[in-house]
């Protein structure tokens, strides 16, 4: 039926518009029988319910967190780590009675994003993977919106959950040392496309906190190690390709690869297959998660809780019972057979 308003239900069951009204926003003051009749009246007339932007105007709320990170949007369906850390989120969202709204911030339309942070509609913000420096973090500040980072930060005001990311890279590096390993390449992720070609960096131009920081637990661990960094583009298993193809191919070929996440490190696996390289014996093998394919393929990585991080962002953002802001998360050394003692060249 055309036309079809509150006002209209309210009539044809015979109560107040306001009486309608709390049947969807105030379920607890009708009886459960006056709400079903007048639910089932407004099907019959086809009302879908008050208009969701203006309730949300009226409570002050929007009943959603917003989630930014810097990459594409099919990164949070694809990625392991992302995809777990998403699942613990929704669990504490669901609880609440809240949705998620993914929000890409593209490192190329800076701009963009954040207009798009300016204009969302949400009550608080899950900060995944994105830079310190972005202007979505200080455009979240200036709206007085609540976020938690999965990066950590000495600034009084932030909340996170995060692991102690240099020392969790320390354990792996001294694994790694006790082993014999003296030249050692880490891949890390950056901007580019997927696949792309691959560049060597410095650590200044790494541009990720987390990657940084575990670059830095590598060199505290093996200081008389010769670390190299290379990167073939955002975190995908052909970037693990094309930056282990990379090392592989150089002169002075690494007697060990540390992929700072697990799907680089798959990536390298496939440049090591192709090269008849057995992880373990001709060269050494890690990653960084221990993400479900870690395991099948014997990766000797680093274990962080994907799913908790994200129940724990959840209830620090939701959860009124919830009253610590800064929880760091244990991490453990998963040794698998795909590290073993440096070959002699």
């Amino acid at each position: 039926m055309p036309g079809v308003t509150l006002k209209t239900v309210a009539k044809a069951v015979g109560v107040s518009p306001s009486t309608v009204s709390n049947a969807y926003n105030k379920p607890d003051q009708l009886s459960g029988a006056l709400r079903e009749r007048i639910l089932a009246t407004a099907q019959e007339l086809g009302y879908a319910g008050p208009d969701a932007s203006a309730r949300a105007l009226r409570s002050g709320k929007a009943g959603a967190v917003g989630v930014l990170f810097t990459d594409k949007l099919a990164y949070a369906f694809s990625d392991p780590y992302a995809v777990g850390f998403l699942a613990g989120l929704a669990e504490v969202a669901e609880e609440f009675a809240t949705s998620l709204l993914l929000m890409p911030l593209s490192s190329t339309d800076i701009a963009g994003g954040s207009t798009a942070v300016q204009q969302a509609a949400i009550d608080a913000a899950a900060i995944f993977c994105v830079p310190g420096g972005h202007p979505a973090l200080e455009i979240l500040a200036n709206r007085g919106i609540p976020a938690v980072s999965t990066d950590r930060g000495d600034h009084p005001d932030l909340s996170w959950v995060a692991i102690d990311e240099t020392e969790a890279a320390a354990q792996l590096g001294e694994h790694l040392a006790r082993l014999g390993h003296r030249d050692v390449v880490v891949l890390v992720d950056n901007a580019q496309a997927a696949g792309g070609r691959p560049v060597e960096l410095t650590l200044d131009e790494v541009g990720y906190t987390d990657c940084e920081l575990r670059i830095q637990g590598l060199q505290k661990a093996m200081p008389d190690a010769r670390l190299r960094i290379v990167s073939g583009g955002h975190n995908a298993i052909a970037s693990g390709l094309r930056g282990a193809e990379f090392a592989l191919d150089s002169q002075h070929r690494p007697t060990a690869i540390v992929g700072l996440s697990d799907i680089l490190a798959l990536g390298a696996l496939e440049a090591m297959k192709v090269r008849g390289l057995t992880p373990g014996r001709d060269l050494s093998l890690a990653g960084f998660d221990d993400i479900p394919a870690a395991s099948a393929a014997g990766l000797t990585t680093v274990r962080q809780p994907i799913k908790d991080k994200g129940r724990a962002v959840g209830r620090i953002l939701l959860d009124p019972a919830t009253t610590e802001r800064r929880l760091l998360m244990p991490t453990q050394l998963i040794v698998r057979s795909s590290s073993g003692p440096a070959p002699k060249h």
